[in-house]
């Protein structure tokens, strides 16, 4: 972990709550803070020209609202002109977190409401974390384990992030004994959990984990334990989920519903 946190802004107070979790995210990673927005007018007058001067404003009194959360952090401000998702989809490529808050106006328009945060989070070329408005300082960092290749990524940031915000991991597998298989009892599920973190511990001697077999429907099970979490991580695409789906209905669901920040971890490709 590294070099650059991108945190995308629109002057909404949820984009502004955004700018706060990012630069504290910058300052536990050492990294260096970027504060962009998408400059996107699709509908004016022909021949009027564009004017960025407020948006520069805004970008630049978003930098300053950071560097008030952690002065020490080196800050920059961009107006990019294009679309939200793709703007922040090239600015991923050189960052190892973005950042976007839940909901906002503007260039940010449809975060969480609409397709942007899901985009943004099935294409992105690092993590993203959308940042609830009021962000639970205290409680795990709960990562939901399904096995599969893409999950491993997201165990590994969980581990990392734990290890920054000293922070406990609760390691959480759903299990519907109903429609379990036979012979894949609970014993199954906790077999699962236990090789999603093995070896993890060595890497991350502070960070305790706890494993959780947790009864019900995935996303029903991850949104209720949102609510006692102050991160929720989870993989992109996990297992079951069709080959063309970019972003699965479990992290969906969670980019919707849950009680606190949740961060997609794609990973780079």
């Amino acid at each position: 972990m590294g070099n650059l946190v991108v945190v995308g802004v629109d002057g909404s107070s949820s984009s502004l709550a955004a700018v706060e979790q990012a630069a504290r995210e910058a300052q536990r990673r050492r990294s260096d803070l970027r504060v962009v927005n998408a400059l996107s007018w699709p509908v004016r007058p022909m021949h009027t020209p564009l004017d960025p001067s407020p948006l520069d404003r805004l970008v630049n009194d978003a930098a300053d609202r950071a560097r008030s959360v952690a002065p020490e952090l080196q800050v920059t401000a961009a107006v990019v002109t294009g679309e939200p998702v793709a703007v922040l989809e090239a600015e991923s490529r050189a960052a190892d977190l973005v950042v976007v808050g839940p909901r906002g106006m503007g260039g940010f328009i449809g975060l969480l409401l609409g397709s942007t945060a899901a985009s943004l989070a099935a294409h992105a070329q690092c993590p993203v974390m959308v940042a609830r408005e009021e962000p639970a300082e205290a409680g795990p960092i709960v990562l939901g384990v399904d096995g599969s290749q893409v999950g491993e990524e997201a165990v590994e940031f969980a581990f990392a992030e734990a290890a920054l915000r000293g922070a406990e991991v609760v390691a959480a597998h759903a299990w519907l004994p109903d429609y379990a298989p036979p012979g894949t009892g609970v014993e199954s599920a906790e077999r699962l959990l236990a090789q999603a973190v093995a070896g993890r511990t060595e890497n991350y001697p502070d960070v305790t984990v706890r494993r959780e077999v947790l009864s019900g429907e995935t996303r029903e099970v991850l949104i209720e334990a949102s609510r006692t979490a102050q991160l929720m991580v989870v993989g992109a695409r996990g297992r079951g989920g069709f080959a063309g789906l970019l972003l699965g209905s479990v992290s969906q669901a969670l980019l919707h519903h849950a009680h606190c920040s949740v961060t997609v971890v794609r990973g780079k490709t």
